[in-house]
């Protein structure tokens, strides 16, 4: 944790793990103009995309391999649908969303 006070939705205090590295994808997709695709392939591990779930699955670009519990932070810290929070100060918007990547479920969080 870092003891940033912009924490989610106007609370103040540390920001957690979860949403510092969501905001680092975040951030990394609104670079790119795509979403962010996170596959379970192990029990322990997350891999995270960047690219389009709905396309092919070679088309999306590995940029990262996370622990399950950041994931679970992640979910705990956002909800289904449209979220607008801040994180270490920046504001976010994105929509969060489950597919499916061929056969493989996918959490995706796209700022568009």
């Amino acid at each position: 944790m870092t003891d940033d006070t912009g924490l989610t939705n106007g609370h103040c205090g540390p920001v957690p793990e979860a949403l510092q590295t969501l905001a680092e994808y975040l951030e990394q997709s609104l670079d790119k103009a795509t979403s962010i695709v996170m596959m379970r392939h192990s029990d322990g591990v997350c891999t995270v995309y960047l690219g389009d779930p709905s396309g092919q699955r070679e088309d999306l670009r590995q940029i990262a391999s996370i622990d399950v519990s950041l994931i679970n932070g992640m979910l705990e810290s956002t909800r289904s649908g449209a979220n607008q929070m801040t994180i270490g100060g920046q504001e976010y918007r994105f929509v969060r969303s489950f597919s499916a990547v061929g056969d493989t479920a996918a959490i995706v969080f796209s700022t568009d």
